[in-house]
């Protein structure tokens, strides 16, 4: 289908504004960038029962969280949730109001994580420091008025990422944390970017496929690593015994092909996974709140899946 109008205008607003594209500038200036780019159409936060700050210590040092509770009921689902960005923009503050807008949707304790950025902190910086705050929450999940039997991972675009590894990574240490499900928002998965959608999309569509290059430039300069399993994750031989998945593409994306194939993938190996395709949307549309109506849309389904996972144990069919 055409793409939404509501994108489109977003998409317009950006070339008025001036916003150069990404790929263009440095990592500072890109980081600038994105905030210009959020305030022509600003979102409005929703409320919360609570919203807490924690450093905890970890083997790379000191991280930041930001906790958000729905309510003070006790024994509350928990979702760790790993910021998009491309590993290089965005953080915690950026992703404010789509982290408290999960909260409330899926009902469950939402923890943002600050990991380290590239290109100060190149991979696997951010890949170990989402394991170790994935690994603390799980430890201290009751303390957080959380239950630990009911403790998901999700992340968008690079979050989404590193969201899929830290889920193979706590299945290979046995199921060290337990996971019941990973949330995936449009997530590259693999390099290099030569996928039908890359090459539809590569220009026009907010996130370019120039941006994505540019973006692993900057988190993994070397490209040999970019086939590691802890940065391609469609690349690991093996994703059997993985948690049940949740996973949103959007029809104008470069990366959509990367975030289908995956589905698949964990499809083939026996895992039970919701996905799918928002057609007439690009890029970071979830983070669309209040501005595009299908960022709604797609709130309430990611909601109703993961509340299934969750909340019951209820499935919902998931379409392809």
């Amino acid at each position: 289908m055409p793409l939404d109008p509501q994108a489109r205008a977003l998409l317009d607003a950006r070339i008025a504004a001036g916003i150069p594209p990404t790929h263009t500038l440095t990592p500072q200036a890109a980081r600038a960038a994105i905030i210009a780019r959020m305030a022509l159409a600003p979102t409005i936060p929703q409320d919360v029962a609570r919203v807490e700050e924690r450093r905890i210590n970890t083997d790379g040092g000191v991280l930041r969280l930001r906790v958000y509770w729905p309510s003070a009921a006790a024994s509350q689902p928990v979702l760790v949730y790993l910021h998009g960005g491309g590993w290089v923009v965005c953080d915690i503050d950026t992703h404010d109001a789509l982290c408290r807008a999960l909260s409330n949707a899926c009902r469950a304790i939402v923890v943002s994580v600050d990991y380290r950025r590239a290109p100060e902190s190149r991979y696997p910086t951010a890949v170990e420091d989402a394991d170790a705050a994935l690994r603390w929450v799980a430890t201290n999940a009751t303390v957080l008025g959380g239950d630990p039997s009911r403790l998901a991972v999700g992340g968008d675009s690079a979050g989404g990422t590193l969201a899929a590894v830290v889920c193979r990574r706590a299945r290979d240490r046995g199921g060290d944390p337990p996971i019941a499900a990973q949330l995936l928002i449009y997530p590259p998965t693999d390099y290099p970017l030569t996928t039908p959608s890359h090459r539809d999309n590569a220009e026009g569509y907010m996130l370019t496929t120039a941006d994505m290059e540019w973006y692993w430039n900057q988190y993994c300069p070397d490209v040999a690593r970019r086939q590691e399993p802890d940065a391609s994750p469609l690349r690991a031989t093996d994703l059997r015994g993985l948690p049940p998945g949740v996973v949103v593409t959007a029809e104008y994306d470069p990366l959509r092909d990367e975030g289908e194939a995956y589905a698949q993938r964990l499809r083939e190996a026996g895992v039970h996974v919701d996905a799918r395709r928002f057609d007439g949307m690009l890029h970071g549309f979830v983070s669309g709140l209040g501005v595009i109506d299908r960022a709604q849309e797609a709130m309430d389904w990611v909601a109703g899946c993961m509340r299934a996972h969750l909340h019951s144990t209820a499935r919902i069919g998931g379409a392809a």
